[in-house]
């Protein structure tokens, strides 16, 4: 955390320490993406990132906002009417309709229920009318009425970039509920209003002038000397063609892609055309990239990732020259450092969430992979797609008009003024940032309130976390309801003859309803005390623990035994799902336990709430070790069911799947080696990991040389002693002359495996 501003560090404690939710907010530049990845990376709570669009989505590490809710790609107005539909082209949602077509499948209602921290991306393109209907879903399938259904928020973007997008017609009718259509216009923000917090520090540009030119243009305050300042970079016959290096960033789509594609044709020279490799769900209105990417030697491109590998040998936005091109060889140079580089294909993961049944945390899984070369022309680009991209050279084509806040970001992009070209003189008008925007910006807190607040909201986070963990309501009300169902059963019904047990189930349950009353009591008086006597209630808080463990392990185990005796009972499909239900809000609270108890420990302590001071093995592991008493159990006292020809793949019950314990995220190649080591062949990792042979291979190719793998380990002998001699005489950068000698002797492949041992 050393490398962190104070409000960054701000933002990482309310994360992990309050519940208190937040707008994180930041000029070009100040570091939002990377504190981003510190939150997910470092947060103890179960965390779910969505963005408004596919694209943000992608290179959040998310979802999209729709996919997550399931909301209908419509306007929705804030109140209960029945009508939906107010214009034959324009379609409407209410509370009213949503509830009626609301469907969610269990694996999403699980993910909604156990999220602790949902963290918003690019907030700036998300609608007022969109955040309520969020709002909305999340109170409805968490059955909580408090704001966001009870679960922290973090949202993230600059509101001074992109704008939400809103149709007129939409706009004639959401006007009479919205004052505007950014978020905070939403009635669950004006109601419940965010932290606000600004990343005041700029690391892409050093250049005091221009950062003060940038400052005052992003609050309306700019100057005629401003104006002159960036009006001496005029040159309006610069000549790109001679000028090697600078992109063209314009307002409109179409005048990027016309200079691109005519500086493409105006190259000589063979077109080179490369596709993604797509693997599993990953739908085209995703793609980061057009699928086809046409080349030539000699085109001015531009890379739209980091470079992920030790060297950091380019950056998101940083350009470069085609050197050669072969149909599977890319090399760029870079002019000003002289220096070649091949360029290696990125993985781009489409993932869902979903919940792991033992420890009832947040996973990710890929459902799909787009791979392809992370570079793209780059003659000219839109101001919009600009961002998030920093450019040592740029010219700003400003002929027509920008929208609030377009300005700002094009001229935001650059490191300094001195890789700045003006194609037309800036003039006041036009370039104005949006008032609602700026007046919103007044909320933003200062160190003094940061301090104040996060003091008085992690006490009580810790007090409200600690009153959950011992709050036993939720489960108890599903075994009553569980209780209460069996009397809509006929007498001899397969289900009526577990009636007894779940009657003995849930009177053991409601003994505990009145002690954990009565110690949520005790923890609020501790707890409101003027100074709290921590060691007291962490003793107080272990005696709670053995008293409540006990019955409710004993239960769980109860549980899980009934739930495997059903498995192999016919007819009674409902029941095993009501069964599957409850078990999860059982372990649940088992688990919560276990949170309370280590809670308590570290702040006892004096520990940071984080991450790796809470994790411990003992919650990950317990459901696995219950289920193997269980089993011990059940071929004890089921026997006869064992015997029973029972047919697993005709039943209508999921067959449980092998879980991993959550372990911080590794890189694709460290993926890739953990599977080898587990003696996986090639395609066997290709398919788990939904990647092609190739990729894999590629991957192989990086292990080699972090001398991870051996050679010897992928290739044969006699066809390692083939390319020894091949590569005898070897000095060029490229591969394509050795393959072009070669032909079909050595695949692409067995040449790149062979250079990386080399290196």
């Amino acid at each position: 955390m050393e490398f962190l501003s104070a409000e960054a560090k701000y933002t990482l404690q309310f994360i992990n320490q309050t519940n208190t939710s937040l707008f994180l907010t930041g000029k070009a530049g100040t570091g939002k993406t990377t504190l981003l990845k510190e939150i997910i990376a470092t947060t103890h709570k179960n965390t779910v990132v969505v963005a408004p669009t596919g694209i943000a989505a992608l290179n959040a590490g998310g979802v999209t906002v729709h996919s997550l809710f399931q909301l209908p790609f419509a306007a929705f107005l804030p109140n209960h009417e029945e009508n939906s539909n107010f214009s034959g082209s324009i379609k409407f949602e209410s509370r009213a309709t949503l509830t009626r077509h609301f469907k969610m499948n269990a694996t999403k209602r699980s993910v909604i229920r156990n999220m602790e921290l949902l963290i918003v991306d690019e907030v700036s393109m998300l609608r007022a009318d969109v955040l309520d209907a969020m709002d909305f879903m999340l109170r409805k399938v968490r059955q909580n009425e408090q704001a966001f259904g009870g679960v922290q928020v973090l949202f993230i973007g600059d509101l001074l970039q992109l704008p939400p997008v809103v149709k007129n017609e939409e706009w004639q009718v959401l006007c009479k509920y919205y004052q505007g259509m950014f978020f905070f216009h939403s009635h669950v923000i004006q109601q419940h209003p965010l932290l606000y917090i600004e990343l005041e520090k700029i690391f892409r540009q050093t250049d005091s002038e221009f950062i003060e030119v940038l400052n005052n243009l992003r609050q309306n305050k700019i100057t005629s000397s401003d104006l002159q300042v960036l009006n001496q970079f005029v040159q309006p016959d610069f000549d790109l063609k001679k000028n090697k290096g600078y992109i063209t960033l314009t307002t409109h789509n179409a005048k990027a892609d016309s200079i691109n594609q005519q500086s493409l044709k105006d190259l000589k020279g063979k077109s080179h055309s490369y596709f993604p490799e797509l693997v599993g769900e990953f739908p085209e209105k995703i793609f980061p990239l057009e699928g086809r990417l046409e080349l030539k030697v000699g085109a001015q491109i531009m890379f739209v990732k980091n470079d992920l590998n030790f060297e950091k040998q380019y950056f998101n936005g940083k350009m470069g020259v085609i050197h050669s091109l072969s149909e599977n060889e890319i090399l760029v140079h870079f002019p000003e450092e002289n220096k070649t580089i091949e360029v290696e294909k990125y993985e781009w993961q489409n993932i869902r969430y979903k919940i792991n049944e033992n420890t009832k945390e947040v996973e990710e899984e890929v459902i799909g992979t787009f791979v392809h070369y992370p570079i793209k022309l780059a003659w000219a680009i839109t101001v919009h797609k600009s961002q998030g991209l920093t450019f040592n050279k740029a010219a700003l084509d400003v002929s027509q008009a920008f929208a609030p806040g377009q300005a700002y970001v094009a001229l935001s992009r650059l490191r300094s003024l001195k890789g700045l070209v003006l194609l037309a003189p800036i003039r006041m008008n036009g370039i104005s940032s949006d008032e609602q925007v700026l007046g919103y910006a007044e909320n933003k807190s200062s160190e003094q309130v940061l301090a104040a607040s996060l003091q008085q909201e992690t006490k009580k986070f810790l007090m409200q976390s600690m009153l959950k963990y011992f709050n036993f309501k939720a489960v108890i009300q599903e075994w009553r309801n569980l209780v209460f169902s069996f009397k809509a059963e006929a007498p001899r019904s397969p289900k009526s003859k577990h009636d007894q047990w779940a009657k003995m189930a849930f009177e053991k349950m409601t003994a505990l309803e009145n002690p954990s009353q009565k110690f949520q009591a005790q923890l609020y008086k501790l707890f409101t005390a003027e100074h709290p006597d921590l060691a007291f209630i962490q003793e107080r808080c272990h005696a709670a623990y053995d008293y409540f463990f006990k019955t409710l392990d004993e239960i769980v185990e109860d549980l899980l035994l009934k739930i495997e005796e059903i498995k192999r009972t016919k007819k009674v499909k409902a029941f095993y799902e009501e069964l599957t239900d409850l078990e999860e809000l059982q372990i649940t609270a088992v688990l919560n336990l276990k949170k309370a108890k280590k809670l308590i420990e570290i702040v006892a302590e004096g520990k940071e709430i984080k991450k790796e001071n809470w994790v411990t093995t003992d919650a990950s592991v317990y459901k696995i070790n219950k289920l193997v008493t269980v089993a011990e159990r059940f071929r004890k006292e089921f026997a006869s069911l064992l015997d029973e020809d029972f047919d697993d793949d005709t039943s209508y019950y999921e067959k449980p799947k092998k879980k991993k314990a959550k372990a911080p995220k590794k890189s694709t190649i460290e993926e890739t080696f953990e599977l080898w080591q587990q003696n996986l062949s090639i395609s066997d990792i290709a398919e788990q990991r939904k990647l092609t042979n190739q990729t894999i291979l590629n991957h192989f190719s990086k292990l080699i040389q972090m001398e991870k793998v051996q050679l010897s380990d992928i290739l044969p002998e006699d066809k390692i002693t083939e390319l020894q001699k091949a590569f005898k005489t070897y000095q060029s950068e490229s591969l394509s002359e050795l393959k072009e000698a070669y032909g079909d002797q050595f695949t692409w492949d067995e040449l790149r495996l062979y250079k990386a041992s080399l290196a």
